[in-house]
């Protein structure tokens, strides 16, 4: 019996699983990313909006959004056969950013989602991974009806550093918020290989 190379079974490759943060200002849209992409239901732990956070939610250009993150988002992309990303959307609001430290262990990278109409509210965010030196990419969700600015003047105005990329995207859009997501991968991987570089063999 002779054996072609449709007989021969393939090994099962084990995908490497790396874990992404989504973070971000209130209502900039951390939710509609995980969402876009994700392959298997978001868990989504949102709650309505009150009245008693009023006075420390600010719906200033969000007038219309009635949720709110209060603990993570979480789903699955798998990219390629061998890797999968798993995203955690951080809350936006101050009072549960004590839950960040640990969505953060263990992350290969993070998304910095912005809004230009709110872009002071990236700011929290950038930093945070600046301190922790976990590899982030700013996207800048292009809101409809919001004003449209050079990559360099967002750039400037969230003072990044040269090696930060900046990217425009559109987090309802599976093809742009992938796009985001495999700078993230790249970014990190190369951070990754300068600071660890490969040990040299003789």
């Amino acid at each position: 019996m002779a054996f072609g190379r449709s007989s021969r079974k393939k090994t099962p490759v084990e995908p490497m699983t790396l874990k992404i943060l989504v973070a971000g200002g209130f209502g900039v849209g951390k939710t509609t990313l995980v969402g876009a992409v994700s392959e298997i239901r978001p868990l989504r732990t949102e709650e309505i909006l009150s009245e008693a956070g009023r006075p420390v939610d600010d719906l200033d250009g969000v007038e219309t959004k009635t949720t709110t993150t209060v603990a993570m988002d979480f789903g699955r992309i798998t990219l390629r056969e061998d890797l999968v990303l798993y995203l955690f959307g951080t809350p936006g609001q101050d009072r549960f950013w004590f839950l960040w430290d640990e969505l953060a262990q263990g992350a290969l990278g993070a998304v910095v989602l912005a809004d230009t109409r709110r872009l002071e509210d990236s700011f929290a965010a950038i930093d945070y991974f600046e301190r922790r030196g976990i590899p982030f990419t700013v996207a800048v969700n292009c809101f409809e009806g919001a004003r449209r600015y050079p990559p360099e003047s967002v750039r400037g105005a969230l003072d990044l550093d040269p090696e930060v990329e900046l990217l425009m995207c559109d987090a309802r859009d599976r093809e742009s918020v992938k796009e985001v997501l495999v700078a993230v991968v790249r970014n990190a991987m190369t951070l990754a290989a300068r600071t660890h570089p490969a040990p040299v063999t003789s």
